[in-house]
């Protein structure tokens, strides 16, 4: 393995936590957009701040930390993401400080209209991001960023895989969100709020298996690469995220709802790591290699040394913060 697939390794960790920590935090707030009336949803929006609140903030890391390592590590490849895909990703900004503000500013009003107001940016934010998000992600995997020809602005983000990657990963992040909303009203005793969440983890988790399957005709027909790949090497990895997703829902089922989150995010995982199969060896898919993309050797190793010492510092407190959120000790 070279150095430019180690690192490329290391920055796919931060995708996967990305995609779990903060898919979550999004899905969360899918959930306060449907929770209901003021007095009706009361309880349900209460669950979700309470659950997120502790560490909604430290998720947005993972994300710098894949863009730091894309930008330092493989700057043709950044370059050309950047440039093509602006439109998405300045959405994806605006997304995200919008949602952050409406969630932290909305505690400070006391005023019904000003609470519904912020709310509801709170939780169209939260909708909106994470579908750029997997529409940005569908451009990558259909072939659509081309380092050296025209660009197309528009048409990069907007086609059939992009536009089918952002609606599931809403899907997913709700998904997500409703199976860890669920563990924790069943850890804080909350018998009606458990069955409420549990009730639309089923749901979302149902319409995200469809979802997925229905996506083998769109990667067949736009995105051939990737399905191929995704049928060859990358097949044990979407059969155990299929069983895993399937696994889920079973455990919801029968009510053991912290073995269902680790199902949950063994199905997401397994999909972020067989898209990384799928397009093995290529960075930007049918344009650019890891190791063309890849900038100079004393970069990769100073950034893989500095990485490594980094790791030792934050990885222990970053574990302790989770754990201590999934216990509910920082509620």
């Amino acid at each position: 393995m070279s150095l430019a697939e180690v690192l490329l390794a290391i920055m796919w960790v931060g995708v996967t936590m990305y995609a779990i920590f903060a898919g979550a935090d999004f899905g969360a707030g899918a959930w306060d957009l449907l929770a209901g009336g003021p007095e009706e949803g009361a309880a349900r929006r209460e669950r979700i701040e309470h659950s997120i609140g502790p560490v909604w903030e430290a998720n947005h890391v993972w994300l710098i930390f894949v863009l730091v390592i894309l930008w330092s590590g493989y700057p043709t490849a950044f370059a050309a993401v950047a440039s093509t895909l602006y439109l998405p990703l300045t959405a994806v900004a605006i997304g995200i400080i919008l949602r952050g503000s409406a969630f932290v500013f909305r505690k400070q009003f006391q005023g019904v209209p000003a609470r519904r107001g912020l709310g509801a940016a709170f939780a169209a934010s939260s909708v909106i991001t994470p579908f750029f998000l997997g529409a940005i992600a569908g451009a990558v995997a259909s072939g659509r960023i081309d380092p050296s020809g025209e660009i197309d602005v528009l048409g990069a983000w907007t086609g059939a895989t992009s536009l089918y990657g952002g609606v599931l990963a809403v899907l997913v992040c709700a998904n997500l969100a409703a199976v860890f909303l669920t563990a924790d009203a069943h850890r804080a005793e909350e018998a009606d709020l458990v069955e409420w969440f549990r009730v639309r983890a089923l749901i979302s988790g149902a319409l995200t298996g469809l979802t997925t399957f229905a996506g083998v005709a769109v990667l067949h027909a736009d995105a051939r690469h990737l399905f191929d790949n995704l049928t060859d090497r990358g097949l044990p990895l979407m059969v155990l995220s299929a069983v895993a997703g399937v696994g889920s829902l079973v455990l919801l089922g029968v009510r053991r709802y912290r073995l269902a989150r680790v199902a949950a995010v063994t199905a997401v995982a397994a999909v972020v790591w067989g898209w990384a199969a799928g397009q093995y060896p290529e960075v930007l898919v049918d344009h650019l290699t890891i190791d063309e993309a890849a900038g100079a050797p004393a970069t990769l190793q100073a950034m893989v040394w500095s990485l490594g010492v980094g790791a030792l510092l934050f990885a222990p407190p970053l574990a302790w913060l989770l754990r201590s959120a999934a216990k509910g000790d920082l509620e």
